[in-house]
């Protein structure tokens, strides 16, 4: 199976010409204003305001929960103390003294609320961060304090108090010498039953609707904070690309090779990351030979490349993409026989067909052409020894339309789509 899945996806580069390539792009508006979502199967672009909200609450089951701070606002979150009764204490001359807590930019559902040290690795085995897991009530109550810092110099003392199908939250601002009056709130998963997250802006005190449907988009371009050495010694905002939580992404520089044999898929949401563009000189430039490779639950898969980024002046991406699944798709049988089809569709008529016949199997294999109405109008005997083959198919003498193209190999057989331009 590896080695036919290698010889279809080495073809892929190759395929562009044939494949429909889509121009995309997105604007985060002058200095990032915005957060862009994007839908590849419909070319959508949705637009956020990245000031409006504060914090994101994952509302997506009553077992699942998360928090995760609005990087692209630049708010620093603080853990100030473990200790729900300090609440009234709360001096924010020890800020210099307490960690600061950061977003997972690998995994939507850890964000620095949840990275507190009310855990288990800490001493507190039902801890989940920010909180502990009652197991009489089944609720999660806040044992955490945090202090929000804002760039404008807004100072907000933070706690979620209580997690059980929402969240119950309380908070007060700082304003220059005391804690102003306690503001409480809870945010329901019942709302927006559609989206991933509901959001809370804090100085409005009420919800605000930020991302699309959670099947209208796939990639999110945004500003977020990395682990830019990758040891936990500096956290750095960038600008890039994080992806759906339901997607897998590998990537490929195919300025070194355009054999993707070895891709790995990672379900890392910043797979796709930053590190597409390098900035010197004033401007950007855009690494356009790395290849990202976008799989669906459905198994569809779209290659992304980058073309231009403008920066802060403007915030805008361009990029391209095309629906690969049918160049990258092979099918193997019950005996272990594989094969795929390629360039599908055909514009010229005429396709290979690749396949991988394992030791032990001895069997004869045949391909076939029918119509959608069933007439068999190509029919082709195949190589039945051990090996890796590819046999090129001459349907010129076809019209242009929709087929199905049969691979039978001994008792086995499966069937592809084939289009003919």
């Amino acid at each position: 199976m590896k080695r036919i899945l290698q010889f279809v996806l080495v073809l892929v580069a190759g395929l562009s010409a044939n494949a429909q390539q889509v121009q995309g792009s997105v604007s985060m508006g002058a200095g990032y204003a915005n957060m862009a979502y994007y839908k590849l199967a419909t070319s959508t672009e949705v637009n956020a305001v990245a000031s409006s909200w504060d914090i994101a609450f994952l509302r997506t089951s009553s077992f699942s929960f998360g928090a995760r701070i609005n990087d692209q606002k630049g708010i620093s979150v603080f853990e100030a103390s473990i200790n729900p009764a300090d609440w009234s204490t709360i001096d924010l001359n020890n800020i210099a003294n307490w960690p600061q807590l950061y977003n997972s930019e690998t995994a939507w559902e850890t964000g620095a609320f949840d990275n507190a040290s009310y855990n288990a690795d800490n001493g507190y085995p039902l801890g989940y961060g920010w909180g502990e897991y009652n197991m009489s009530t089944h609720h999660i109550t806040g044992k955490v304090i945090f202090v929000l810092e804002y760039t404008d110099g807004t100072y907000r003392k933070f706690m979620i108090e209580d997690f059980y199908g929402g969240y119950a939250i309380k908070y007060a601002t700082w304003d220059g010498t005391t804690w102003g009056a306690d503001q409480t709130y809870t945010v329901s998963n019942s709302t927006n039953p559609n989206n991933i997250f509901n959001y809370f802006d804090l100085a409005t005190g009420a919800e605000v609707v930020v991302e699309p449907a959670s099947t209208d988009w796939d990639l999110l371009f945004t500003q977020y904070n990395t682990d830019y050495f990758g040891d936990g010694t500096m956290m750095y905002p960038v600008t890039g690309v994080l992806h759906h939580p339901d997607l897998e992404v590998a990537k490929n520089d195919e300025s070194v090779s355009s054999d993707t044999s070895n891709l790995t898929f990672e379900t890392d949401i910043n797979t796709i990351g930053y590190d597409w563009k390098t900035y010197s000189g004033g401007s950007y430039t855009v690494n356009t030979t790395m290849a990202y490779y976008i799989k669906y639950t459905d198994d569809t898969i779209y290659r992304l490349t980058f073309a231009t980024f403008e920066g802060s002046a403007t915030g805008v991406v361009t990029f391209n993409f095309e629906d690969v699944t049918n160049a990258m798709a092979t099918e193997t049988f019950g005996n272990d026989v594989s094969f795929g089809v390629y360039p599908n569709p055909s514009y010229d008529k005429k396709v290979t067909v690749v396949y991988d016949i394992p030791g032990g199997v001895s069997v004869d294999n045949t391909i076939s052409v029918y119509t959608i109405n069933g007439e068999k109008v190509f029919d082709k005997t195949i190589n039945a020894n051990e090996g890796f083959y590819n046999t090129t198919l001459d349907l010129s003498s076809l019209s242009g339309g929709v087929y199905l193209l049969k691979m039978q190999s001994g008792d086995f057989s499966g069937t592809k789509k084939l289009i003919l331009n």
